[in-house]
């Protein structure tokens, strides 16, 4: 709190802020009360990143109005799971917007961030799970970090992993994406030393349960380095990515 309060004055002295806009943003601390929505103006100084809206079930005026918030003091955007309409809605107030369609995810930025040293490796058992890594690299990519993507590597095919060893243990960080028994994050793990994370995916025949199959068989992994997030988690499991990578 006392550091965004200094940045702020700091940026009044400077001039590069208006007294006006500058006392709207100390008003906003720590949260700005917008009636259906409390955003949390604060996030950005305790976790590194502004607070990222979760579009789905939200209307596109929500969506709106929560975005126009955000990007306004912190010029930083990310909204996972979101409508086209709400893409097009802010494109028109801010032509800087992008929208990853295959993610379903908004984004956008007025200052991009230092890209970091190390690398995020995505690896998916099927194209089936695409979407999913599509969220992932899309979060990764906002958030400063380079990426790489190794698709169809599952475990019905095995020696398609084993032939690149050298690019498991090339990356800092590795998210694996995986339906059906969800036996790949173990098999990656067990190949590597790099910190695993798993994301199951709702791939699969009727007793996969829409992913909890591969769930438990993640959490139930006997190798060690491996974290699980929710089924088809690709936002999750990059921001947990991002914060492990230097």
């Amino acid at each position: 709190m006392v550091e965004r309060i200094s940045r702020i004055l700091k940026d009044v002295s400077s001039g590069r802020l208006s007294s006006e806009k500058a006392f709207a943003r100390l008003k906003e601390l720590p949260y700005s009360d917008i009636g259906f929505a409390k955003i949390d103006t604060h996030r950005c100084l305790r976790r590194g990143f502004p607070e990222v809206v979760f579009g789905k079930g939200k209307t596109v005026s929500q969506i709106v109005e929560i975005s126009r918030k955000i990007i306004d003091h912190d010029g930083v955007l990310l909204v996972t799971r979101a409508p086209e309409e709400a893409y097009r809605r802010l494109k028109k107030i801010y032509p800087q917007v992008n929208f990853n369609k295959k993610a379903g995810i908004i984004s956008y930025t007025n200052n991009p961030p230092k890209v970091k040293a190390g690398t995020v490796l995505v690896v998916t058992a099927g194209t089936a799970d695409l979407p999913v890594a599509e969220e992932a690299l899309a979060t990764l990519k906002i958030m400063g970090n380079n990426t790489e993507l190794l698709c169809d590597v599952g475990v019905a095919g095995l020696h398609r992993v084993l032939d690149k060893k050298q690019l498991l243990d090339k990356a800092g960080v590795i998210i694996v994406i995986a339906g059906m028994e969800g036996a790949l994050a173990s098999v990656v793990s067990g190949l590597t030393s790099r910190p695993v994370i798993a994301v199951p995916t709702s791939v699969g025949y009727g007793a996969s349960f829409g992913g909890i199959a591969p769930l438990l068989t993640m959490m139930n992994s006997c190798s060690p380095g491996i974290a699980v997030v929710n089924i088809d988690n690709g936002f999750g499991a990059a921001y947990f990515a991002s914060m492990i990578n230097v």
